[in-house]
């Protein structure tokens, strides 16, 4: 075994486990604090319900394995629908970086956001050489002013043996640098 697939060895042994008939695991993304702040032009923004692939909006955890193949992890699932999850935590990391007042759609209050966002997510995989990655595109659409676009990849290391959890906390890191990218380049 090669220090490259080390880390899904132990994922593999959790996959094969669960294969034998072991109850599902559900695996919750560990909630961190953004550890950054950024002043922003908008006092309010709405963010639309993040767009997910096909694979990334289903419960299971999928990993590219060194193959290629795009494959899930027997009986691993993400605590929460996928979706919901990543708009919630995309919220609560916007929210502690710029102090405005961010909310997901439905829009929850009276007055109309200054901006609305939208995340269309690429790509969302643990892969086989210890990383997860995530890429896409979103949108900056302010009430009053200049629309943007901007494209992101981002990569981060999963953690200690590539368990579940461990992914699960990759997944966490990458919002939050997402969070961060968006907070200073698309909503200043």
């Amino acid at each position: 075994m090669t220090l490259r697939t080390a880390p899904f060895a132990m994922l593999a042994a959790l996959a094969a486990l669960a294969g034998c008939g072991a109850p599902d695991e559900r695996v919750a993304v560990p909630r961190a604090d953004a550890g950054m702040t950024q002043r922003i032009a908008y006092g309010a923004v709405s963010l639309r319900a993040v767009s997910l692939p096909t694979y990334a909006a289903s419960e299971e955890i999928w990993i590219s394995g060194p193959d290629g193949r795009i494959v899930a992890g027997d009986g691993l699932l993400w605590a929460d629908d996928p979706g919901r999850a990543i708009t919630l935590e995309l919220t609560r990391y916007l929210t502690q970086i710029t102090g405005a007042r961010v909310a997901s759609e439905p829009w929850p209050f009276l007055d109309r956001p200054d901006a609305e966002l939208e995340l269309r997510i690429e790509e969302m995989l643990a892969y086989a050489d210890g990383t997860f990655r995530m890429s896409g595109q979103y949108f900056v659409a302010p009430e009053n002013g200049r629309d943007r676009a901007r494209l992101f990849s981002l990569s981060v290391p999963i953690a200690g043996e590539g368990t579940a959890q461990d992914i699960a906390a990759a997944r966490g890191a990458v919002m939050r640098q997402l969070a961060g990218e968006i907070a200073t380049d698309g909503l200043r």
